[in-house]
């Protein structure tokens, strides 16, 4: 019966770890740090002000927010390279979510971008303009919060069904994005909590353990194994009719 190689699986599993990484990386520098020096939740004029005396970081807000759409896309795709050969369909979803959010973060991109554009070529009421974008832009990033949510939880299906990482992460990964899924409904923030333990938890696991030692033993998913037994089951019959035509 053929079997995965681990050494494909390891360096699959940096790759996904580093593209993870990015996208934290990225999150924490534009969404954390950068936005909140520019957006004045409160007074419009302040948050145009900011955009015109600030453009080199307003320009690095949207630079941001691309990053974070190019490693999250190709974070999920690569999810999905590493566990398909152990759980296709946690696989499935964990690229279709990560897919699903990298779009909205796009579209908040988007509007970014054209705050951006608004600041420094202003007309009408640029003012309430900008911050609308922005207050749009904050609700698609809470919005999001439900498809980043919904990939923790396959991604900790995935890790449990595989056992290629400690299975403690994968509850914690599943935890995580029911606490996402709820904290997008009621917005308390301490709900998020179980999903930073387990997101940098994969992050370090990926990184510097790629997978378990004993992954690539012997596992298959599901049909493989039906295609192995399909063959196992016609060198059965040709062996029958051998012995067969000899008696």
């Amino acid at each position: 019966m053929p079997q995965i190689d681990r050494s494909h699986l390891v360096r699959t599993a940096r790759i996904t770890g580093s593209l993870y990484l990015g996208l934290a990386v990225a999150g924490l520098l534009g969404f954390l740090i950068t936005r909140p020096r520019l957006f004045d939740t409160g007074d419009p004029a302040a948050t145009l002000s900011n955009l015109v005396d600030q453009p080199g970081l307003a320009a690095a807000l949207v630079v941001f927010e691309l990053l974070i759409v190019l490693t999250q896309a190709l974070a999920a795709a690569w999810f999905y390279r590493l566990f398909r050969p152990g759980d296709p369909v946690s696989a499935l979803g964990i690229g279709a979510f990560g897919l699903v959010n990298a779009v909205v973060i796009l579209i908040s991109a988007a509007l970014l971008s054209a705050a951006d554009n608004i600041a420094a070529d202003p007309f009408g009421a640029a003012a309430d303009t900008v911050q609308l974008l922005f207050v749009t832009s904050g609700e698609l990033w809470a919005a999001g919060a439900i498809f980043f949510g919904l990939w923790l939880i396959p991604m900790g299906t995935a890790v449990l069904r595989t056992g290629w990482m400690p299975r403690p992460l994968g509850w914690v990964l599943i935890v995580g994005g029911l606490g996402y899924l709820l904290h997008a409904f009621v917005g308390f923030q301490p709900l998020t909590v179980p999903a930073t333990v387990g997101e940098f938890w994969m992050i370090g696991y990926l990184l510097f353990r790629g997978v378990a030692r004993t992954a690539g033993s012997g596992d298959l998913h599901r049909d493989d194994v039906q295609l192995a037994a399909r063959g196992d089951g016609d060198i059965g019959t040709a062996a029958g009719a051998e012995r067969d035509q000899v008696g």
